[in-house]
């Protein structure tokens, strides 16, 4: 028998192909849904653009018969089906004019058809009434990973004598162990397991082992404190590897690895015309509200972390020096640094520049595969983030765009991911960071 699966609204604004997700079944439409979408259509943001797109799709789907009676989906051979019928909300104990429960007693009328009913959403409470009526529920998990098991991007293994000593000498050997495009290893001897060296895998070989380079001595405004840095900063510095992933929590160094990174290869290499640093708009605790001044001026309250990591690097060689902030100042005045919101990223060619987009842990997966499209020639993309922590309420570790990158991309020869777990930020940030 069919499943009948009854999607809450949050669900097609959270991805608009959730449509087409449920296979061979049925997808039910509450009308109270198509209700909400009606006021979200005209918002200028991601909302507002899945609930267009969702509009479109259910438009076009018209044309193949009458929705209130069910038509065919294009693939895999279900069936959609706008359901207009009052639902029984009074012999429910719900409240009218809430469309939450009107989209719920949908669910509910069609259990006591004696249908296969699954109520679909992404809001937890309602997750939770559906249950106690009796109605299986679930999230909407099409593009979830398992954070407990997300791709590290470097691993270690243990060679022969003979290999260990090529690699040493010759800088590549072969290996047994098939690598993904781009991961890294510590190597160790299997005769003297206190000898290691770091090598990655060759770029047309998943076999075989190539030595890395020592790292540009003095070019770099910090040298990596752990063996994860050092790693992420092969990826980083590496213009062949056109995007890369830094996962790791608070004060692990993902942000200033890569405006190091970006630094250097902009200003000193000028392999790119520019350093673009973007991040979602996601604040912590209450929103101070609207700000004055310009979008540059607005925009730059929500860059004050990334302004923090570009001081600290432009004044480690010299701690005494109280100039840093100038040196910044003189990068966004040059054209060498350019701060963006997310928000006018789409639309956008971005040609040869380090672009960074920080805090990619409150993206979806479609916004960050919107970032990643808007990508062109000679540009590079690493997105950095914590998965652990998490402002977007319809995201957790799981579903949200950056993890979802990190497990999907790791195939590719055009993608690189370093996984940070050590906190270099201070003894005291380690440990808020391990126990609190």
């Amino acid at each position: 028998m069919r499943k009948h699966f009854v999607l809450d609204t949050n669900v097609l604004l959270h991805d608009a192909e959730a449509l087409f997700a449920f296979g061979d079944n049925v997808v039910v439409i509450p009308i109270a849904v198509i209700e909400e979408l009606d006021k979200f259509k005209a918002q200028n943001d991601e909302l507002g653009r899945n609930a267009r797109e969702v509009v479109r799709a259910l438009d076009r789907l018209r044309e193949h018969g009458s929705l209130g009676t069910g038509v065919p989906l294009p693939a895999g051979g279900g069936r959609l089906v706008v359901d207009v019928e009052p639902a029984p909300l009074a012999e429910l104990g719900l409240s009218d004019g809430v469309p939450d429960h009107r989209i719920l007693a949908t669910a509910w009328k069609l259990k006591a058809q004696n249908r296969s009913v699954i109520f679909v959403s992404k809001d937890i409470n309602l997750r939770i009434k559906s249950d106690a009526l009796g109605i299986p529920t679930m999230n909407f998990e099409k593009e979830r990973v398992n954070i407990e098991r997300l791709y590290r991007g470097w691993r270690e293994l243990t060679v022969s004598e003979e290999q260990f000593e090529q690699l040493a000498n010759e800088g590549e050997t072969e290996l047994e162990a098939e690598l993904w495009p781009n991961e890294l290893a510590l190597v160790r001897s299997a005769l003297r397991p206190r000898q290691t060296l770091l090598a990655r895998r060759a770029r047309a070989a998943a076999g075989r082992l190539v030595r890395l380079a020592p790292l540009p001595e003095n070019a770099l405004a910090l040298a990596p404190r752990n063996l994860e840095q050092r790693l992420a900063l092969e990826l980083l510095l590496d213009d062949a590897v056109p995007l890369v992933t830094l996962v790791g929590r608070a004060g692990t160094g993902k942000t200033l690895l890569a405006l190091a990174a970006a630094h250097l290869k902009t200003v000193k290499h000028e392999v790119y015309e520019k350093i673009l640093v973007s991040r979602p708009i996601m604040p912590l605790g209450r929103d101070l509200g609207y700000l004055p001044g310009s979008k540059d001026e607005k925009l730059e309250q929500w860059m004050k972390p990334i302004f923090d990591n570009l001081k600290f690097l432009l004044r480690e060689r010299n701690r005494h020096s109280h100039d840093s902030g100038k040196k910044v100042q003189e990068l966004l005045r040059s054209g060498l640094l350019e701060l963006e919101a997310l928000t006018y990223i789409r639309g956008r060619s971005i040609y040869r520049q380090y672009l960074i987009v920080d805090e990619a842990q409150n993206l979806t997966p479609h916004e960050v595969k919107t970032i990643i499209s808007r990508v062109g020639e000679e540009t590079k993309l690493v997105l950095t983030g914590d998965p652990y922590q998490i402002d977007n309420p319809y995201l957790d570790s799981s579903s949200n765009g950056l993890s979802y990158v990190v497990e999907a991309m790791k195939s590719q020869p055009v993608a690189g991911h370093m996984l940070l777990t050590r906190s270099e930020r201070s003894p005291l940030a380690a440990i808020a960071a391990e126990i609190l």
